[in-house]
């Protein structure tokens, strides 16, 4: 079995920001997984970087993050143009979005802080309401 190619910069600056908001949770950790920054506790809670596949093709989107969203908020989200469904991840519920230099960061920070809350022990979330 190979490795899978690394498909990030680590001097990305949508990265970076990425990383910030992501490490800033409970116990958070980074490591890289099929080849793009994992955020994780005990589960992954927001990869940057995903890819989707229409027809036989791959599409990859390098600047972006995937997370699991709030189960109340995903109907809607699934409404926004903006939102796709990953490859492989799709199906157990997870969305991605593109980052640029118009990203709305306190919204990433929501989707980031409620993919944490979907995936992370209670007490993590706790400590997280208790900050």
């Amino acid at each position: 079995m190979t490795a899978h190619p690394i498909m990030f910069e680590d001097d990305d600056p949508l990265l970076a920001r990425a990383r910030a908001i992501a490490l800033a949770l409970p116990e958070a950790a980074e490591k890289v997984s099929h080849g793009r920054p994992a955020f994780f506790t005990q589960k992954v809670f927001c990869y940057f970087g995903g890819s989707v596949r229409i027809d036989q093709e791959w599409v990859a989107h390098d600047a972006a993050i995937m997370v699991r969203p709030d189960p109340a908020d995903e109907p809607a989200l699934r409404q926004d143009p903006r939102f796709w469904v990953p490859a492989y991840l799709g199906p157990s519920g997870w969305l991605g979005i593109d980052l640029d230099d118009a990203t709305d960061w306190r919204e990433i920070a929501e989707l980031i802080d409620a993919s944490f809350r979907v995936t992370a022990p209670r007490r993590l979330v706790r400590e997280l309401d208790e900050r």
